[in-house]
């Protein structure tokens, strides 16, 4: 039974505060906030854009509703709200909606009457399907649909142009459509906790993209259109089925943190040690048992780290033999002493 690490509930002061499992910091409770319809780009980090892309829910609206004199009733389906034609998003000057845990079977048709929409959260409901009228909404820029029952997308997301955030993780995806490789301004992609093997070479177009979750999929190779990703840097490929990095993972230079804990890796290629802006390499929980030299190069590392979300080598958790295994107990400067030396 493969080991997964028991992470502590007070994370320390050195702990990644936005690249570093961005997924999780999406919460379903955040105020309503206003956003220009002229807007058209995320403002600041990902983090931000996890935030801004949850902050618009319609229990707000009908305070909203109530507070100018409507007479809209909390009891409402959500379909109702939208379909009444007083709770339309765009009429309080918003154009972000959010349809989070309202037990949404399907998608309310009058969702596609509102084309103007930009950021729109239809996760943690029981959406088995998207239908293809998602293309309608032709000026979104981020989609939340995490924590359904999606067994595919439906082909036309690739119509998406401006899409730069696409959250599609728990759900039961076995493979991504081709055609979201036309999603070329994406920057934010987390396909993690699903069923997937592989990505469509398509993506190999992605090239805006900054952060990649793939964990907890069923992939047995780094599929090759990462390696075209240029700008990846955050690179998440936790708990698959891996045996081995191909030494093409050196193209990906700007990689400020590469994820590879809990797969079955039993050694670590030479050109994982020139992605010298490393700042958290996750190698816990494999079969390594040894470290290239150049390893040493990696100076953006600093310290061997235990808590998941700290910067820093994470590799005590492996089968390390002798004299590694004596060396690390010095932390990582001995280890890097000790390779120069070698």
């Amino acid at each position: 039974m493969r080991m997964q690490r028991v992470t502590s509930t007070n994370p320390s002061s050195e702990q990644l505060t936005d690249s570093s499992r961005w997924e999780l910091l999406l919460k379903p409770a955040c105020p309503l906030q206003r956003v220009s319809r002229g807007e058209s780009s995320l403002r600041g980090s990902c983090r931000s854009a996890d935030t801004e892309l949850i902050c618009f829910d319609l229990l707000s609206l009908v305070a909203l509703n109530k507070s100018s004199g409507g007479d809209l009733h909390s009891s409402m389906s959500p379909a109702k709200w939208l379909s009444n034609g007083c709770l339309n998003p765009l009429k309080f000057g918003y154009n972000v909606l959010s349809l989070t845990r309202r037990g949404l079977k399907e998608v309310p048709d009058e969702l596609w009457e509102l084309p103007e929409l930009e950021k729109l959260n239809l996760s943690l409901n029981n959406l088995k399907t998207v239908p293809p009228q998602l293309s309608l909404l032709s000026n979104l820029v981020a989609l939340n649909l995490w924590g359904n029952q999606l067994s595919s997308l439906p082909a036309e997301i690739g119509q998406l142009s401006r899409l730069r955030v696409l959250f599609i993780y728990r759900n039961n995806l076995t493979e991504v459509p081709e055609e979201l490789g036309a999603c070329t301004q994406l920057e934010v992609l987390s396909v993690a906790n699903n069923q997937l093997s592989t990505l469509p070479a398509s993506l190999s177009n992605l090239s805006r993209l900054k952060k990649l979750n793939l964990s907890h999929n069923h992939i047995a190779h780094v599929p090759g259109c990462i390696y075209n990703m240029k700008t990846l840097v955050f690179l998440d490929l936790s708990y698959n089925h891996l045996e081995n990095l191909a030494e093409n993972i050196q193209t990906l230079v700007n990689l400020k943190i590469l994820i590879v804990e809990g797969n079955n890796l039993h050694c670590l290629p030479k050109a994982v040690c020139f992605l010298t802006r490393l700042e958290l390499l996750n190698l816990d929980f494999n079969d390594i048992k040894d470290v290239p030299q150049e390893m040493h190069q990696l100076l953006q590392l600093q310290k061997l780290a235990c808590h998941p979300l700290d910067k820093g080598l994470h590799i005590i958790h492996n089968p390390l033999l002798k004299p590694v295994k004596e060396v690390l107990e010095g932390g990582l400067s001995a280890l890097f002493n000790y390779l120069k030396a070698g």
